[in-house]
């Protein structure tokens, strides 16, 4: 069930919540663009694992309002006012994709309520020293990433065409990544469930606007307000070697950044493998045991 929580700014957040009610919570940060319908393991699977799994739509997507201007930072006042609302004091965070930055945010930022990080497939920061941003992303990420240097704006009229053909037909998202999958990648998206999860996740993200996928591409462009060196907690940082949308340079920066990142590089697996070792990947944060 979906509600809304408030933020002291007067915003609504979507949040919704699967898996064991008594089990250690933990926040999923979807993708981009994404919801909080994003792919998360099933709830059987959540009950096993003694899971509180968290999901909310970021500002502008689904049924949270748009918070304009925000940077990456800006996620873990919601995080935290989510946590307050649900009655958690401490918990962990995992992000997949475009939420993986969000996830790190949260361990720089909240050191006190998070117990562990894990950015899956994630980016680094725009002027990371020493990185080629741009090495080995397929070319509709690059444009995207590229327009994304021109503001708001841009963005959205860039945007505005591909957003509307996806609401009118969610699935033609997937048909448009498909033409640069790996051949990993394809074996993944090719799960009935999978692709159902991520068609849903797809129609809900840009329910009533391409608000979100705008900020999301503009924040990750611009400065993230925060430092991944500054991160405390424990961090895991896991990236599929073959990934050609968030390319595999960016996970090896950010292990190399933060203070004890725990880097793990699967050379089988491309971007959407992320889906497929979440559960593994749960079992870590809630665990007191070795990835």
């Amino acid at each position: 069930m979906t509600v809304l929580v408030s933020t002291a700014d007067g915003r609504r957040l979507a949040v919704e919540e699967r898996g064991a009610p008594e089990g250690s919570p933990v926040f999923l940060l979807h993708g981009t663009p994404g919801s909080r319908l994003g792919p998360a393991p099933r709830p059987q699977v959540l009950y096993h694992l003694g899971v509180r799994l968290i999901t909310f739509d970021r500002p502008g997507y689904g049924r949270s309002d748009r918070l304009k201007g925000r940077a990456i930072a800006s996620i873990a006042a919601d995080v935290a006012t989510i946590a307050d609302d649900l009655g958690i004091e401490r918990f962990a965070v995992v992000g997949r994709s475009g939420g993986a930055p969000h996830a790190l945010a949260c361990g720089a930022l909240l050191p006190d309520r998070i117990t562990k990080v894990a950015a899956l497939v994630g980016l680094a920061p725009p002027k990371a020293e020493g990185l080629d941003w741009f090495e080995g992303m397929a070319a509709s990420n690059v444009r995207e990433y590229i327009i994304g240097q021109g503001g708001t704006g841009a963005v959205a009229a860039s945007l505005a065409a591909a957003a509307a053909q996806i609401r009118a037909d969610p699935s033609s998202k997937l048909r448009l990544l498909a033409t640069e999958y790996t051949a990993t990648d394809r074996r993944t998206v090719a799960d009935f469930g999978i692709r159902t999860m991520l068609v849903d996740n797809f129609s809900e993200a840009l329910r009533a606007s391409a608000d979100g996928w705008v900020d999301d591409i503009v924040a990750f462009r611009s400065d993230w307000s925060f430092d991944p060196a500054g991160i405390t907690v424990p961090t895991l940082v896991w990236h599929g070697e073959q990934d050609v949308y968030s390319p595999v340079g960016h996970a090896r920066w950010l292990g190399r950044r933060i203070p004890g990142a725990i880097l793990r590089i699967d050379p089988g697996i491309a971007h959407f493998g992320s889906i497929d070792v979440l559960p593994d990947v749960l079992l870590w944060l809630i665990r007191e045991q070795a990835y």
